[in-house]
């Protein structure tokens, strides 16, 4: 990421404190809304296959919970350290007051990389994690759920390792295995619903889903499911990409055929079925929408120039810098936020803890139905106050979501 652009936590603060000025909030609450609740930090001594102990670095940041317990995934990787954790917590609290959930925000992390530990380490690891943390989790507290590189296997171990403290509490995890009190639909929920969104904001700028090219960068979990969400709509998905690179047909990706051969052991850059090409190349396709769905800060000030999509949906968290907004605005290309644009998973996930608590499991027809009217709801709130006020989606959904949490925070008498 170039020097001048800012890191994702300058980033998120600058965001709210765009959306403090626009709300007519003062510098007190101000500083309440930026500052986490609550962070521990611990050290997690594990005992490797061949015998030999490391020490991993693990978070848990609890950003605000003055509209419901803290919620947010746990993070497997090299860099996920207090910083990235803390800026994620804070995005969690404003995405669950955008789609208006009774959640708070809060993220977790581990600084390893998953990879390179076998599945008795990672179970080893997640169980030190939970057994240092179970004190400030709960279901009336803090429910974390999957994030990057973790699974629904990890909130089985959490789940299990939790249990075996304070009996079995299903919903103190979401993002489950169906088997363990799961929710249908879980899994596909982040990329179905940053391909609902999307469909929206199309119809709204006058793109016509049916035909629409789409290009989608990161094609794991959430990407696949958003990709496949947009054929179903109709549109043409002409290039997609994983870590190793992308794979490119203008006339739009054969998907089923290419879900089987990543299912083979193939990567999405050595696809027959498409011309390969990078990250970076596949950024810059001209193209009716683009969803970045990987990582944070892909574009930034020295790509942003080079995007030639109409739409861009942040299917990840923060994929597009601060920097790079205006730059984007400049040139007429419309971004929808990733705390609206990537809700699906906490939304699914709220339904996940429901139906934990209520003891009584759903349908995947009305996970879905009820999915797609929460996002609607959102999504017009969003691009209400965006006209009313004159301001981007990003600035808009930032006002919606933060005067929802000044309200609760201000009704709670939390400061006296």
């Amino acid at each position: 990421m170039p020097a001048t652009d800012r890191t994702m936590l300058e980033g998120a603060r600058a965001s709210v404190d765009t959306a403090v000025s626009g709300l007519g909030l003062g510098d007190d609450m101000r500083e309440v809304l930026l500052q986490p609740w609550r962070e521990v930090t611990v050290g997690l001594p594990i005992r490797m296959d061949n015998g030999s102990i490391r020490v991993f670095e693990g978070y848990r940041s609890q950003h605000n919970a003055a509209r419901g317990p803290y919620k947010g995934g746990i993070r497997y990787h090299p860099h996920a350290d207090l910083e990235h954790t803390r800026a994620l917590a804070m995005l969690m609290t404003w995405k669950s007051a955008l789609v208006d959930i009774p959640f708070g925000g809060a993220k977790g992390g581990v600084m390893v990389s998953p990879r390179d530990l076998s599945q008795g380490e990672l179970n080893r690891l997640t169980r030190r994690y939970t057994m240092s943390m179970h004190h400030i989790l709960g279901v009336n507290r803090d429910i974390p759920a999957p994030d990057l590189g973790t699974t629904a296997q990890t909130m089985a171990w959490i789940m299990d390792a939790y249990g075996a403290i304070n009996g079995h509490t299903p919903g103190v995890v979401t993002g489950k295995p169906v088997e363990m009190g799961g929710s249908y639909g879980r899994a596909a929920a982040p990329g179905r619903g940053t391909a609902f969104i999307g469909c929206l904001a199309a119809q709204d700028l006058g793109i016509s889903v049916d035909g629409a090219s789409v290009v989608v960068q990161g094609y794991g979990q959430v990407g696949a499911a958003a990709a496949a969400t947009m054929a179903d709509a109709g549109a043409r998905v002409i290039a997609v990409s994983d870590i190793s690179g992308g794979t490119r047909n203008p006339k739009g990706l054969d998907l089923l055929a290419l879900d089987s051969h990543i299912k083979l052991g193939g990567d999405v850059i050595e696809f027959p079925g498409g011309e390969s090409l990078t990250n970076d190349e596949l950024l810059e396709l001209e193209c009716d929408i683009l969803i970045p769905g990987a990582i944070e800060d892909v574009i930034t000030t020295e790509n942003a120039p080079d995007i030639k999509a109409r739409l861009v949906v942040e299917g990840a968290n923060r994929p597009v810098t601060a920097e790079a907004d205006p730059i984007l605005a400049d040139a007429g290309i419309a971004v929808i936020p990733d705390i609206l644009a990537n809700a699906g998973g906490v939304i699914v996930s709220y339904f996940e803890w429901a139906q934990n608590v209520q003891v009584f499991r759903w349908n995947l027809e009305r996970v879905n139905r009820e999915l797609d009217n929460i996002l609607t709801r959102a999504y017009h709130a969003t691009r209400e106050t965006s006209n009313d006020k004159g301001v981007s989606m990003r600035e808009a959904a930032y006002q919606v979501a933060v005067a929802r949490v000044s309200d609760a925070i201000q009704i709670r008498g939390f400061i006296h």
